[in-house]
């Protein structure tokens, strides 16, 4: 089943009197790109938490938050003053250098990098449990909500595939159509012209023009990609770079259709085609 690379999960845990929370975001991406944002007390985790995802995740691009409540009135938030006033008087010396300079309240001062210092006190070792369970149960919803989107992703592509199989066929059930019309076409250029030709020279010049017209190779390598794309959907696994590459050669195959076209019906299919191919691939893009 494929999945889509968007998605959202949130996780809330219980331990050692603290609540974990964990919010996992994620949106396409041609590779797996991870941002993980970890109180400082748990930077030790980081690792862990980078390899679960990395075996959880094939592509997108995440963004892995964990934060931690202290439930309760009897919650502490702590500051460094030692980095507080450090910051103060950089400020008012920055500040003096400049005319006009842009007032700075104390929670601008509490949100500066290591001045808050709520997790000075956490165990690592006695939250890594709580921590790595919640991040697997995120997971879990992530992956979830991805194959549901995934599985709507399908859906599409099976419809824009069910058209594109039409458009082949109405194309082959032209053939002999377009190949009577040039030929009467050519029979009316030689009559205008008030020219003789023989019969077997005007089958021989119809040869030539059907096979300069003859689009069979790029049919039977549309239907070829049609039947790839319908058995690449139903792998368990990521798909999407697979898929990308026969967007590209849909839309090769279907510009050739139209460079071949002397008739505006066939134009008119491989016009069609190339926007199925650009609805397909923008669906694609999306996909892990």
């Amino acid at each position: 089943m494929i999945a889509s690379m968007t998605g959202f999960a949130r996780q809330d845990t219980e331990a050692e009197g603290q609540s974990l929370v964990w919010e996992l975001r994620t949106v396409n991406h041609r590779y797996l790109e991870l941002r993980i944002q970890l109180p400082d007390a748990l930077r030790a985790l980081e690792t862990e938490v980078r390899a679960l995802l990395q075996q959880s995740l094939g592509r997108g691009k995440v963004d892995a938050v964990l934060r931690l409540e202290s439930p309760g009135e009897e919650a502490v938030v702590r500051f460094d003053p030692v980095r507080a006033k450090a910051l103060i008087t950089t400020i008012r010396e920055i500040d003096q250098m400049m005319v006009n300079g842009a007032r700075v309240s104390a929670l601008d001062i509490l949100t500066w990098p290591g001045i808050l210092q709520r997790d000075m006190a956490l165990d690592a070792d006695a939250l890594r449990p709580a921590v790595l369970s919640g991040l697997e149960g995120a997971v879990a919803d992530l992956r979830a909500m991805r194959a549901a989107e995934g599985e709507v992703l399908r859906q599409t592509l099976e419809t824009r595939l069910d058209a594109y199989s039409e458009r082949v066929r109405q194309l082959r059930d032209r053939r002999a159509a377009i190949l009577e019309e040039q030929r009467e076409r050519l029979r009316t250029r030689i009559a205008e012209l008030d020219l003789t030709l023989d019969p077997q020279r005007l089958e021989q010049e119809v040869a030539l023009l059907a096979q300069r017209l003859d689009v069979d190779e790029e049919l039977d390598r549309l239907d070829g990609h049609i039947a790839a794309t319908r058995e690449i959907l139903d792998r368990d696994e990521p798909v999407g770079r697979r898929l990308d590459f026969l967007m590209q050669e849909f839309n090769r195959e279907a510009n050739t259709l139209g460079s071949k076209s002397h008739d505006l019906e066939t134009t008119r299919v491989a016009m069609e085609m190339k926007v199925l191919t650009e609805q397909m691939r923008e669906q694609v893009q999306n996909i892990e």
